[in-house]
């Protein structure tokens, strides 16, 4: 059987969001009571309206900048997902100052308020982000570089503070360091959307897809299920050397842009042939990135029994299916 958590009682913050609400999805499946605190200014409704009549779900709208809202919502809770933040290495660039008021602020009132409620877990969205400039490949958690966005600083802040209060309160974390996870519900639209499905919404209305820099910058490009599998793994651990722990979340295998661009036009012709005419536009790099990233999953295999069931390739397939009937 799949190692899942059942029978728990679970917040997820930022539960209306692409991630949060696949985790809301797959803990509401597999038995457990989830509440979701949410303020709406990423997350949408539409991510969450299936859940509405299931009476083992409760939506808390609310701010994690807030720490009474924090203190509501994780009354009774077993188990916190904290997926709340304001992604986006641009946004963070244009303003810093919110990023950092969400991305550390609310993670350490969220994290406070579940101390202090005797939550017996508190597994967090950390981030690749936190590499910077290292130059390494693939990247391994004790090894890191300079932040290169104020986004990646409040990233890394949170896992400082992760494990200062794990040392201090005794309360057991699990940091995910997520690389660039793609899927269902993921948002094509604004200024900051994830560039797998802004590229499909663009072909889908056979417009000319926008590709930053050359082409050459790869990522570790990973599926959605992945993710939800770590997060489920991380959560029914017993292994105490997990515990207080930050392990990469991605599938191990490095795709370029242009190859990324490629497959998805490839997979988007399946719905409609005319979209294999197109070609992509070049256009500046963006500040803040790095040219390559690349995982080593070993030590999430080692210590969680992660395994990642779909990679780039499969994963596309089932996003492109999931686009081709929602957008």
């Amino acid at each position: 059987m799949e190692r899942k958590l059942r029978d728990s009682r679970v917040l997820v913050t930022g539960g209306a969001g692409f991630i949060g609400s696949n985790l809301v999805e797959s803990l509401l499946l597999s038995g457990n009571s989830v509440v979701c605190l949410d303020n709406f200014s990423t997350g949408k409704r539409e991510n969450l309206k299936e859940f509405f009549n299931n009476q083992n779900f409760r939506l808390i709208e609310g701010d994690i900048r807030n720490y009474a809202d924090c203190q509501k919502a994780v009354e009774n809770i077993d188990i916190v997902y904290h997926e709340a933040a304001l992604g986006s290495v641009p946004r963070s660039i244009i303003d810093p100052v919110s990023s950092t008021d969400v991305n550390i602020g609310g993670f350490v009132k969220m994290l406070f308020a579940a101390k202090e409620a005797g939550v017996k877990r508190f597994i967090y969205a950390a981030s690749s982000s936190t590499y910077g400039d290292h130059p390494d490949l693939p990247k391994v958690e004790d090894k890191i570089g300079s932040p290169l966005s104020p986004y990646a600083i409040t990233k890394y802040v949170d896992e400082l503070f992760a494990d200062n209060f794990s040392r201090t309160y005794g309360i057991a974390v699990i940091g995910l360091r997520y690389f660039n996870v793609f899927g269902r519900r993921q948002d094509p639209d604004g200024a900051y959307a994830a560039v797998i499905p802004k590229f499909v919404k663009t072909l889908m209305k056979h417009e000319v897809p926008l590709i930053n820099g050359d082409g050459t910058v790869s990522r570790d490009f990973t599926y959605i299920d992945n993710v939800v599998q770590a997060n489920n793994l991380a959560a029914v651990t017993h292994n105490k050397e997990a515990l207080n722990q930050v392990y990469n979340v991605a599938h191990g295998e490095r795709t370029s842009l242009n190859q990324l661009f490629t497959k998805i036009r490839e997979l988007a012709g399946i719905f409609d042939k005319d979209i294999l005419a197109i070609e992509p536009v070049y256009g500046p790099s963006r500040a803040g990135d790095i040219p390559h990233s690349l995982a080593s999953i070993e030590k999430a295999k080692r210590l969680l029994g992660y395994s990642p069931v779909l990679n780039v390739e499969k994963g596309l397939e089932e996003a492109l299916k999931w686009y081709w009937h929602n957008l």
